[in-house]
């Protein structure tokens, strides 16, 4: 086989099995290619590029010594002057003439020339183009300018100028526990109840019939609540997965994919909303919606944004996404147990011991009105009645409480996270007025009330300021008054009996 910049080490080891033993003895990094869950996780998506700057080595030097060794055990011993064939794949020119080449097809289509013809260019011009080379080239268009909204509104239209290449690829098989293969399994679970759903609204008639509708109303209304669970999916994705992206400078297609996934949530509500008023044609046409985005979504994610990370992420990034999964759930399964726990335990002792040692000689903390210890601030914090998020001068995540019944979701990914990417681009705009009204001094506050789930929830925002009057950060203070609304008169004495 050629070896070439992008070739993967699973496919080069397949291959040529003695190759192992040999790239431990160049980079003392590469034993891990030795853990066989190292070798389906990265080895499935690693380049030899990539495979060099781990082991601290330069790609060609890394391709000529592969092939010399594959030609010492081989036997196919090039003659003095001569190279067993190892071409680079695309050089530093090529690799970007390519990407200049997609974001030029991309530009012409959202100038509006045919489709067909921009599939045909792609054909003739680009070759073997994989998942992280589209995903690095919306990134790149949005970094030029142009809007996510307008790689949104096309998305759909990028897909499948790119399908036929985009399918060439093996998917992602990442193993049993690891965070893509528990969305995978999300996804697997998501497609059987959309099938359902399908399956019992083609039952109902066309157009849906009311009769039908009240007849199978139960079984529809079970489906409905089922397939919305998919928000936790969602849910865990922008709170775990892109904050691990982010660090990689990689956030453009994820923005987009964020407004997808309120637009599946808006299709969902708007198909609960009318199934509760018994409207069976909204009802139906808002699932079909639904169901179609769902659907496009998984074939996105499947084939550029999981191969992407995978290729981006490191191991402990990785553990990074996993730590914090459980904090806010899974949607209709459980993990597999499997991925390397021996890893996880190792990361999770590591980062345990200086978490105790600090308790243990913190003692009491002088503050402006009393002493409290570390440990007791923290049970505080945890145990009032409201979530508490705060933002540091340099608009980044600095803590939130982790009470027991949080109003809206998060994990430890959030932590150092710029707080404009913990929102969805449709309300970024308002994030970047708080922030700048209260920076500037004209306001301090700023407040919100919206009913979710049946809950009412009060939403307000402080300006945190020292001494000298500085600004220092923003407060976020979240509070469910639903019971609290629904008090009249007085209650003086205890009601325990």
């Amino acid at each position: 086989m050629d070896l070439k910049t992008n070739t993967k080490i699973d496919e080069l080891l397949n291959q040529y099995p003695f190759l192992l033993d040999f790239l431990i003895t160049l980079s003392p990094m590469f034993k891990n290619l030795k853990n066989p869950v190292m070798r389906k996780t990265m080895g499935k998506v690693a380049t030899l590029k990539k495979a060099a700057a781990i082991g601290g080595l330069k790609v060609e030097e890394l391709i000529s010594r592969l092939s010399t060794e594959i030609g010492r055990q081989t036997g196919n011993i090039p003659a003095p002057g001569e190279s067993v064939s190892a071409s680079q794949g695309d050089t530093m020119a090529e690799s970007e003439e390519k990407q200049e080449a997609l974001k030029e097809i991309i530009r012409d289509l959202h100038d509006g020339k045919d489709m067909q013809a921009l599939k045909e260019k792609f054909r003739e011009i680009v070759h073997g183009v994989e998942a992280t080379e589209i995903a690095k080239m919306e990134q790149a268009l949005m970094n030029e300018g142009l809007p996510a909204e307008e790689i949104k509104r096309l998305c759909d239209v990028h897909v499948e100028i790119f399908k036929e290449a985009l399918e060439e690829q093996d998917l992602p098989e990442p193993p049993p526990g690891h965070p893509i293969h528990t969305f995978m399994k999300e996804n697997r679970a998501s497609e059987k109840i959309m099938s359902e759903t399908s399956m019992l609204m083609g039952r109902l008639g066309h157009p849906p019939s009311l009769e039908a509708f009240k007849a199978h109303s139960q079984a529809l209304g079970t489906l409905i609540k089922r397939l919305s669970e998919i928000d936790t999916h969602y849910t865990r994705k922008e709170n775990q997965l892109f904050p691990m992206l982010e660090v990689h400078h990689f956030t453009g297609p994820s923005q987009v994919m964020w407004s997808l996934h309120d637009d599946i949530r808006a299709q969902l509500k708007q198909a609960r909303e009318a199934f509760k008023g018994n409207d069976a044609v909204p009802t139906v046409t808002s699932l079909k919606e639904a169901i179609q985005t769902i659907r496009d979504m998984i074939y996105k994610e499947e084939h550029i944004l999981f191969p992407t990370s995978l290729d981006m992420l490191t191991q402990n990034e990785w553990i990074r996404v996993k730590e914090g999964e459980a904090d806010i759930g899974f949607a209709w399964v459980v993990p597999d147990k499997g991925w390397p726990e021996e890893i996880v335990e190792k990361f999770e002792e590591a980062q345990a011991e200086p978490v105790e040692v600090q308790r243990d000689v913190a003692g009491a903390l002088g503050l402006d009105t009393g002493q409290m210890t570390l440990e007791q601030i923290n049970l505080m914090l945890t145990h009032l009645p409201v979530d508490l998020t705060f933002v540091d001068e340099n608009d980044r995540v600095a803590y939130y409480s982790e009470g027991p019944e949080r109003i809206f979701p998060r994990s430890p990914a959030i932590i150092g996270r710029e707080v404009r990417n913990c929102h969805p681009p449709k309300s970024v705009h308002l994030v970047n007025k708080i922030l700048d009204t209260f920076k500037s001094g004209s306001r301090d506050t700023a407040e919100f009330w919206i009913e979710v789930s049946g809950k009412f929830i009060y939403i307000r925002y402080f300006a945190v300021r020292d001494a000298s009057g500085y600004y220092r950060g923003t407060l976020e203070v979240s509070q469910d008054l639903t019971r609290i609304r629904k008090l009249e008169g007085q209650q003086r004495l205890l009601d325990w009996e």
